[in-house]
């Protein structure tokens, strides 16, 4: 049976264009005003958070939640740099996001690259690649063999994704990324660039203040930073009413609006994170800077339409793991039970729907 339209898949393309025109495009003394506020009260929590360790450590690992908050705004500033959105000129981005990468550990043009993926593909089961957080469909999980859904059932542990996958991630992986193809030479090439930068800041680090105390103080920036970034990410796509569709029934829209949240946070850390909890926007529009995502979601009902998360309710999200097709809801591994009754109630077999969808890894 096709798939119902929706009245955000009725909308052409034009008809998005029209509506969103207005909001895209950077205004050059927002950006450097966004700039320069965040690098200025990031280089002033670094320093209060190095002095801290006069104090005591307790005191270093508090401010190293707000120092935290100041590196994913900046790396919100290298998202929208990387997406074009926070200059005009293709080359301030470039200087702007490479610099940043440098502090937040994120190579400009890789991330970049394998981002622009995710936004191309987001919710589409037939291309689950780079950027996304690997999720398997209820019959491509249990066709799996016991090991693979052990492994799966550990990756998907909040623990994992929120502990241990942000230090490995940033840290580790991020400075000899083996999953993209040796062809993309400008995207391994930013990665050897940034590991020239990480080494240069580190050197001199080491002379200014000492290896020890620079660690003490950078190590629980990055890891908590890496773990804000990582439940963002998280919670922007990974909750109950989410939208997975196999190819012939995806569609770009829809995807954006009904695949990726709102995230209503308090004020300060709306600011914080630079609006990007107004991710269904973002992801029909890139372009639109991220000072400019608010005003373009108070003047269109359309994009009020979006799944609403606080930081309470998306918490629950965390126990959500497979995505059941027949339902098309996101469920958790304690569901299965039933589904597994559901399923050989109707008979039904229990195999992937396109098993060459299935990320090579979970095969």
């Amino acid at each position: 049976m096709a798939d119902p339209v929706s009245p955000i898949e009725r909308l052409q393309p034009s008809d998005w264009a029209q509506m969103l025109a207005k909001y895209r495009g950077s205004i050059l003394w927002k950006s450097l005003w966004q700039l320069t506020n965040t690098a200025v009260l990031f280089i002033g929590m670094w320093y209060l958070t190095l002095r801290s360790l006069e104090v005591g450590y307790w005191l270093t690992l508090l401010l190293a939640v707000p120092t935290s908050l100041m590196v994913a705004r900046l790396f919100m500033i290298q998202h929208d740099c990387g997406h074009g959105s926070f200059f005009k000129s293709t080359a301030a981005n470039t200087a702007v996001g490479y610099v940043i990468g440098i502090i937040t550990l994120v190579p400009y043009t890789y991330w970049r690259k394998t981002h622009a993926i995710h936004h191309a593909s987001s919710g589409d089961l037939d291309a689950r690649t780079f950027g996304d957080i690997d999720t398997l469909t209820v019959r491509e999980y249990l066709s799996r063999t016991r090991f693979k859904r052990f492994l799966y059932r550990l990756y998907r542990h909040p623990i994992v994704l929120l502990v241990i996958a942000p230090g490995y991630q940033f840290v580790l992986k991020h400075r000899l990324p083996l999953d993209i193809p040796r062809s993309w030479k400008r995207e391994w090439l930013s990665v050897h660039a940034t590991n020239i930068g990480i080494a240069a800041v580190v050197a001199f680090m080491w002379w200014l203040v000492g290896l020890e105390r620079f660690l003490l103080v950078q190590l629980p920036i990055t890891l908590i930073t890496g773990a804000i970034g990582v439940y963002l990410f998280y919670v922007q796509h990974q909750y109950e009413d989410t939208y997975w569709r196999y190819k012939e029934a995806w569609n770009y829209y829809a995807s954006g609006l009904e695949g990726a949240s709102h995230l209503v946070m308090p004020k300060i850390l709306q600011w914080c994170t630079a609006n990007i909890g107004l991710h269904h926007i973002h992801h029909v529009a890139s372009r639109i800077p991220n000072y400019s995502l608010q005003k373009c979601f108070d003047e269109n009902p359309l994009l009020q339409r979006a799944t609403k998360l606080t930081l309470w309710t998306s918490v629950r999200t965390l126990r959500l793991t497979l995505w059941d097709e027949d339902t098309r809801q996101l469920v958790g591994f304690r569901e299965l039970k039933r589904i597994r009754a559901r399923l050989a109630e109707a008979g039904a077999a229990i195999l992937p729907t396109k098993p060459e969808a299935v990320p090579a890894s979970w095969r």
